[in-house]
């Protein structure tokens, strides 16, 4: 893991998407900067595509769809993508799973989210639990230990289990974050990551992000990443000076200015 601040910014010029999580990547202490929303906005104005991939729930999705410079948003970990309609106001929304098995799944989830809640009782909620249609889950505890009960119980559930700085989290599917970028990205943008990973620059903050660090060369962790390493497999290859926001302005700048560069030569 290098300093971004040292890299070569020509090595970024085959970037033409920024996959990015959102919270504590794109915020700061759950804060969204006017410079982070600005940095968006010219990464589009400079011809890149810009997709978060978070945790974060359908309903916050379907807002930073309509309004923010954006491409589209892939939500709760690979369970969703939420892009503007080409026309009109309107939202395009595709899931992983099939309709028919998606609410089926969501009764399920509802289902094992209560007797958790019987048996743990200090688990809670998430408080944008309402706001969720592919996965469940519970604010992250100050207690580690309780963190691993609530791990365990939805494991127990044959759930597929993560975490990151705001939520315990669960699900029923064979996808994570990078799966769900495989494919958005091989059916809506036309771009195999299998043949074109460079394509691709990703930046992240937390241990959900572990996938997307794995994969793409072109990764870049916020400075606060420093806390989650020793639960993240392989780290990044880059660090940003500043933490949330700010760091992503850094990665964004650099790939800015490698294009520029490119443009120019």
């Amino acid at each position: 893991m290098q300093p971004l601040e040292d890299a070569d910014i020509s090595i970024f010029r085959t970037v033409r998407f920024v996959l990015t999580d959102m919270d504590e990547t794109l915020t700061y202490n759950g804060r969204l900067s006017s410079e982070t929303y600005a940095a968006l906005e010219q990464l589009q104005t400079a011809g890149v595509k810009v997709i978060p991939v978070t945790a974060a729930p359908a309903g916050w999705c379907d807002q930073m769809a309509r309004m923010w410079p954006i491409d589209g948003v892939i939500g709760e970990n690979g369970g969703l993508f939420f892009r503007r309609a080409s026309q009109g106001h309107g939202v395009e929304r595709y899931f992983w799973h099939e309709e028919q098995r998606r609410l089926s799944i969501e009764r399920e989830l509802s289902d094992i989210g209560q007797n958790i809640k019987q048996v743990l009782p200090f688990a809670t909620f998430a408080d944008d639990q309402p706001f969720r249609q592919t996965s469940l889950a519970f604010s992250q505890p100050h207690d580690p230990a309780e963190r691993d009960a609530i791990l365990a119980a939805l494991k127990a559930a044959s759930l597929n289990i993560t975490v990151n700085n705001l939520w315990v989290l669960g699900w029923i599917g064979e996808y994570d974050k990078l799966s769900m970028s495989r494919r958005i990205l091989l059916e809506h943008y036309d771009l195999d990551i299998s043949t074109d990973p460079d394509a691709v620059l990703y930046t992240g903050d937390s241990t959900n992000d572990a996938p997307m660090f794995a994969f793409f060369r072109h990764s870049v962790g916020v400075s606060t990443v420093s806390r989650f390493l020793d639960q993240i497999p392989q780290p990044p290859n880059w660090i940003t000076v500043g933490p949330g926001g700010r760091g992503f302005v850094e990665a964004a700048r650099v790939v800015m200015a490698a294009r520029q560069r490119d443009a120019g030569s």
